[in-house]
């Protein structure tokens, strides 16, 4: 039953990421207040940040027409505006004036992180009490990373926060109609990306339960399959349009439910994963900074001075002439998304065969990703990259992949049609063609599609020579230790033993001598362990 509201108060719902009406503490809060009004505000520091892409903010509006729709059904207008956020908060206190202002916490980029900051000095400067609620595992002002682990399921395995029922809206406000992309100055997206809404949440999340799932751990390493067997949440978490309290506990209640023994190990697989998300959002939490310098900062000027924008805008298009990387880069800039170990191809291709450093890569990549979440991209960009000092090199041959999750060439051939006709044998390298086979498939290498960009072997020696002659100075070893003890996961029971018997590769490449290298990062040894499916899969 809600509580009885505290007189002359009215609340203001600032919704953010986190664009729906289940499990929403602050809209069951403003239930409390005598008059209520929820907010959201696109704000012009997210429209200029280098990671932003139209597609991200039609995902935002899809979310919100049906969310406005609803909640104004209940009493509540949902008011749209464009604005830094404390001159939005101003100029609306003047004209329907709030006493409260309820909000979840974000964990986003610096923008976020500043805007934060002047929106706590403005209420404070006026009198508004803000009041924000957790909504995933991520905990500020966090002391030490021992008891995360407790601390996230304790979360999620908390009752929801459902409002049910009418609000007594504010007077005095209007709600105008949802801004367009060309209202805003923006050119329309032409991805083909998923749809928004609570309601394609649940779909996606219903389906995958009932049975879609059922082939995901041996069908995520695949581009063929993976877009079928997996989740396909990624977005919906992002923007908050499901929790992810919610997602876990249907998850647990169906694992619990059903009785085919493949899709309750599939989903139980999936159900690790959503701890994963926290743990890495919980790096950006702890170290803001990390979108913008080096985890480990003895790797300061490895790459930042040989930066060479030719081969950075062939891998960006697709046209390295390696066929997986090129299929993957042309799938993701016209879907939007793409499964994990292929984005970690992407990157491992651009960090050690290209040498180019993951903050450009990192933000060409987060404005494809339809599923951009800051803490989790920036972690795996250095992880994936090598910069972190802790994890495993992880370098994927885009040979070896091509073969192992593409045997026929099936998504080869759709993406990169120049090489529709070339023998199945070539597929992989087609630079082994000669002359006589070029020409019977119609694709002369260098003419039709690139010779390969850099050679595979000799580049990627030469990522290891530089990077494992870095890891062995002392002050590599040195700064491990402190990376290791900022952020690194603390599963009680697991060992480096324990993460080798399950195909992983903890101890392989981490900072030698550090004192924690035998366990180095266990999340992301076992997410990297997960997704290959064998011990070695490169």
């Amino acid at each position: 039953m809600p509580q009885p509201r505290p007189p002359n108060a009215a609340a203001l719902v600032w919704f953010k990421r986190d664009l729906r009406q289940d499990d929403h503490a602050p809209l069951a809060e403003a239930q409390n207040f005598e008059s209520a009004m929820a907010l959201y505000i696109i704000e012009p520091q997210w429209l200029d940040s280098p990671e932003f892409s139209a597609a991200h903010l039609q995902f935002a509006l899809e979310s919100l027409a049906p969310l406005r729709k609803s909640l104004a059904a209940r009493g509540l207008p949902l008011l749209v505006r464009v604005g830094n956020a404390a001159d939005v908060l101003a100029a609306l206190q003047a004209q329907a004036p709030f006493t409260h202002l309820l909000s979840h916490e974000e964990t986003g980029p610096m923008w976020t992180y500043r805007r934060d900051q002047a929106v706590a000095g403005w209420c404070k400067a006026n009198g508004v009490v803000w009041q924000e609620w957790t909504q995933t595992g991520v905990v500020r002002r966090l002391r030490s990373r021992s008891g995360w682990a407790q601390r996230w399921q304790a979360r999620m395995d908390a009752p929801l926060v459902v409002a049910q029922g009418g609000f007594a809206a504010a007077a005095g406000v209007a709600m105008e109609d949802l801004p367009t992309l060309n209202r805003l100055g923006l050119q329309a997206e032409t991805k083909v990306v998923q749809a928004g809404a609570e309601a394609s949440a649940w779909a996606e999340l219903d389906g995958f339960l009932d049975g879609r799932g059922r082939d995901y751990q041996r069908a995520m390493s695949s581009p063929l399959s993976a877009a079928d067997a997996c989740s396909r949440l990624s977005p919906h978490l992002a923007f908050g349009t499901i929790s992810m309290r919610k997602v876990h506990q249907t998850t647990e209640q169906a694992i619990t439910r059903t009785a085919d023994r493949t899709l309750a190990k599939a989903l139980r697989s999936f159900s690790g994963r959503l701890r994963w998300h926290c743990h890495f959002m919980q790096k950006l939490e702890d170290q803001p900074t990390i979108e913008l310098e080096n985890f480990a900062r003895v790797c300061d000027g490895l790459r930042e001075n040989d930066f060479d924008r030719s081969r950075f805008e062939a891998w960006c298009t697709g046209q390295t002439g390696y066929p997986m990387v090129d299929a993957c880069m042309r799938s993701l800039n016209a879907t939007g998304w793409l499964n994990f170990r292929m984005r970690a191809m992407l990157v491992s291709f651009a960090s050690y065969h290209l040498w180019l450093h993951w903050r450009p890569t990192g933000i060409f990549l987060a404005r494809q990703f339809l599923d951009f979440e800051a803490g989790i991209h920036w972690s795996q960009m250095q992880m994936q990259s090598g910069t972190t000092g802790i994890n495993t090199l992880r370098i994927y041959s885009p040979t070896k992949q091509a073969q192992d999750q593409d045997p026929q060439g099936h998504f080869i051939r759709h993406w990169v049609p120049e090489l529709a006709r070339v023998p199945l044998p070539y597929l992989a390298e087609p630079w082994k063609m000669d002359a006589t086979i070029e020409r019977m498939s119609g694709c002369v290498i260098g003419r039709d599609y690139p010779a390969p960009i850099v050679n595979d072997k000799l580049a990627v020696q030469a990522a290891k020579d530089r990077l494992y002659g870095l890891r062995k100075t002392p002050e590599a070893r040195a700064e491990a230790d402190a990376v290791q003890s900022r952020h690194g996961s603390r599963k009680s029971g697991l060992t480096a033993g324990t993460v080798r018997r399950r195909g992983g590769n903890a101890v392989a490449g981490a900072a030698p001598g550090a004192a924690h290298a035998q366990q180095a990062d266990l999340f992301g040894d076992l997410l990297e362990a997960a997704d290959n499916g064998r011990a070695g899969a490169r």
